[in-house]
């Protein structure tokens, strides 16, 4: 439930000039107000489940998001009877949106989502009714540029060196060719992020996040609660950090906390979560968390 210190589950990622929002629960649209971000260009929204907690701040970022000019279409994603929350919202709210709206409803594991050097796949969770986690993986990128390395193959500076960077081969000075791999490193890896929340512990899940970068996942209970837990579908913080753990996750951030937790008694998750995987911790409403590349 939403909370005076505490808002609904809702995680807003930005890549480059894209912006991904992974759910919107009630009052989704003051926290990215407050941000000050530019969200009302939000490309694309991933819903986990239709569970009135992860969605019903949607109506309000949709109608939003219309009040500028906007061309591009806005992709929603989301388990079967996201569609029909969609369109059942738009009616009975007798919404105006300027903008076309694609609903796409995830029915097996698939890439849901592509765009320039990255995807986004959609796996199953278990829950009261039928929920999905996501990821986000960056393709491999080109390896660092060696300047010398051109220079000495006779390549001048300038448009050419451009060329190179971006997988081109060239003409040398001397009419040789010059490809890409002669002045380039290894290739480097792209970042990984990785969403999961409401769900029973599978260990499926560390296979889908292994390796991110940041994996926001949900930490729901303690685990005195473990039957509890097990009851609603929820996992616990030690069962959360066992995923990060297997998963040789960089680094875990938990989320959508039971609300009988003060924020004070959150760290009872984080102790526990931290036996298992010392790299865990708490998420809180607005924090901004930089993924940087490895290399």
């Amino acid at each position: 439930m939403p909370l005076p210190y505490r808002h609904l589950t809702s995680v807003l990622l930005r890549r480059d000039g894209d912006l991904f929002l992974f759910d919107g629960g009630e009052g989704t649209q003051v926290s990215l107000r407050r941000l000050n971000l530019k969200w009302k260009k939000i490309n694309a929204i991933f819903v986990s489940h239709t569970h009135a907690d992860h969605v019903t701040g949607l109506p309000g970022i949709m109608m939003l998001s219309a009040q500028v000019d906007r061309t591009e279409p806005l992709y929603i994603y989301g388990p079967p009877k996201i569609a029909e929350y969609i369109e059942t919202s738009r009616k009975v709210l007798d919404m105006y949106i300027n903008y076309p709206v694609v609903v796409k409803e995830i029915t097996a594991p698939c890439v849901v989502h592509e765009g320039d050097g990255f995807y986004i796949r959609a796996f199953p969770l278990s829950h009261t009714k039928t929920c999905v986690g996501y990821t986000l993986e960056e393709l491999d990128r080109p390896g660092e540029f060696n300047p010398e390395k051109a220079a000495a193959l006779g390549v001048a500076r300038g448009p050419l060196w451009g060329k190179l960077q971006r997988g081109e081969s060239v003409e040398a000075a001397d009419g040789s060719t010059v490809r890409p791999e002669d002045v380039l490193g290894e290739k480097r890896s792209g970042r990984k992020f990785s969403y999961v929340t409401d769900t029973l512990y599978l260990p499926s899940i560390a296979r889908e996040v292994r390796g991110s970068d940041l994996l926001i996942c949900e930490g729901m209970f303690e685990d005195a609660l473990l039957d509890q837990a097990k009851e609603k579908k929820h996992m616990t913080a030690r069962q959360a950090a066992t995923i990060a753990r297997d998963a040789a996750v960089r680094r875990m951030c938990m989320i959508h906390y039971s609300p009988r937790y003060t924020d004070r008694e959150l760290d009872v998750l984080l102790r526990e979560a931290r036996d298992v995987f010392p790299a865990a911790e708490l998420s809180r409403d607005r924090m901004h968390i930089e993924i940087p590349y490895v290399d």
